[in-house]
Parts: structure tokens; C-alpha cells; sequence
């Protein structure tokens, strides 16, 4: 059989695994059986009760067992969820990896509202194997080498912000993505997703419309070291205006979405 590339294979082995007699599927290569076994495991994480429907309910735009399948993420991994939010990613991920994983989540402080600690107490009660880490957005740490896995999801566009009201000052990227590279072991993923924006003056279109051009986001990254691997076309949309801001009713949960997989060479 010809060899299948992950992000292509997860679907079609999938559905192979599901639907052909017993001596087909045993044809496959080891390889395939673990892509197979790997994919059954991200939809369970997926599917399985006891996510709040607030979760629940995000899952049809943002396709998570589409995206960590592409992003290669499974059992026993040490997992980051940058940016986490309300923790959507952290505890699917926490699903995933297992007890002989573990997840980090990293929320900065200018985000870490009273609703969202709350929602956090609720989440850490319900999903075991995550653990909190806040931070001021402009001083983000981890420790070296820590994680096979990270993920960041709708928030890159944020590095290039500035608001006297949230107390964000002005930053640079590449002082986070530096940061992050020294906190990925040799061979780890970063998977970043975020609004597609048109070429143009980058922290104005950030300001402004909460998106970011692709091109930065993969320049950011490559020097730092990392190597660009892929890029999805899972979340894009072809309809949405990169001129109208995220958060316009007519887009928002819409948007044409970027997904890119680096990795930190071996």
C-alpha cells in the first residue's frame, strides 16, 4: 500500500478501519494501524460526555479532532495550550494524552477575568491531568524543553497588540516565539491558528480587525528556528471579508481560519 501522509490518512484509514472486512484492515501497515488507532482516539476525546455544551457547541467550527489529528498529537505527550481562554484545547488535549501525558495551560493575566477563573475552578474539578499557569501576556516563561505539543488558537494577532486599558504594552513577537522555541523539545509541534488578514500594517490590522497575515506568523517562527511543516486548509472559508473585524456578527465564528504546523528540528 502506498504510504499515506498523516493529515491525509487520518480520515481515509478512518473510515477504512470502520467499514471493510476484517482481512483488509489487517492488511495494512503498522503505520496505518496506529493512524487508525490514533484517529478513533481524538474523536473519542471529541465525543465522549461531560464537556459543558459552552465547549460543545464550538466544536463544529473549529473541527478539534481534524485539526490536533493534522497537528499529531496523541498519547503521552507533555502538552502547552497558549493563550488557553476558557480552556477549550487544554481539556481536549488533557483527553487525548492520557495519564502519561500531561497539559499546561497558559493564560495571561490581562485575560484572567472573574468568569474565566471560574470557569477554570470548573474545568480542573471535571478533567484531571491540566495544570493553570497565568502570566502577564508581555512576559510569558516556560521552562526548557518541556513540551512534545502546543497549540495556539486565535490569539497570535494578539502579540501585536497595545491597550492602555488592559494594561498591554507594546511588545515584540519574536521575544514570545523565542521563548516558546527553547520551551519545545527537539522534534516538538506548534500548531498555530488564527484570522486570515490580508498583507498590510501588521499591528494596525491586529488592533483593529483581531487578524494577522499567515506570512508573519510563519517569518515569526522560522526565525526563531523553527521549520514551517505544513499548512492546513481545514478552517479556511473562502467567503469571509478580511476587511470586516472578527467579531462582526456577520463573521464572527466564520472567519477564514489559518492553521500551520512548525516544528523545532531535531
Amino acid at each position: 500500500m502506498r504510504p499515506l501522509s498523516l493529515p491525509a490518512a487520518l480520515p481515509a484509514l478512518l473510515i477504512a478501519a470502520l467499514a471493510v472486512p476484517a482481512p483488509a484492515a489487517a492488511d495494512l501497515s503498522p503505520l496505518e494501524k496506529a493512524m487508525i488507532v490514533m484517529a478513533a482516539d481524538l474523536s473519542d476525546a471529541v465525543t465522549a460526555p461531560g464537556r459543558p455544551e459552552s465547549a460543545t457547541a464550538l466544536d463544529a467550527s473549529r473541527k478539534p479532532a481534524e485539526v490536533l489529528g493534522f497537528l499529531g498529537l496523541s498519547s503521552g505527550m507533555k502538552a502547552a495550550d497558549l493563550m488557553t481562554g476558557g480552556g477549550y484545547w487544554a481539556e481536549l488535549m488533557a483527553r487525548v494524552v492520557g495519564p502519561q501525558g500531561h497539559v499546561t495551560a497558559f493564560e495571561p493575566l490581562q485575560f484572567y477575568s472573574d468568569k474565566a477563573r471560574a470557569e477554570w475552578q470548573a474545568l480542573l474539578a471535571r478533567q484531571k491531568g491540566i495544570t493553570l499557569q497565568t502570566h502577564p501576556l508581555e512576559a510569558f516563561t516556560a521552562s526548557p524543553e518541556s513540551f512534545d505539543f502546543a497549540i495556539m488558537n486565535t490569539t497570535y494577532h494578539d502579540l501585536y497588540t497595545q491597550s492602555e486599558k488592559m494594561k498591554i504594552p507594546r511588545m515584540n513577537p519574536d521575544d514570545f516565539v523565542r521563548t516558546l522555541y527553547a520551551a519545545m523539545k527537539p522534534g516538538g509541534v506548534v500548531g498555530v491558528i488564527d484570522h486570515v488578514a490580508s498583507p498590510g500594517d501588521t499591528r494596525a490590522i491586529a488592533e483593529s480587525l483581531h487578524r494577522i497575515d499567515p506570512g508573519v506568523v510563519r517569518a515569526d517562527f522560522e526565525r526563531a528556528g523553527f521549520v514551517t511543516e505544513g499548512e492546513s486548509e481545514l478552517l479556511r472559508n473562502a467567503t469571509d471579508d478580511h476587511s470586516r473585524m472578527v467579531f462582526d456578527p456577520a463573521i464572527r465564528g466564520k472567519t477564514d481560519r489559518f492553521l500551520l504546523k512548525f516544528r523545532k528540528p531535531r
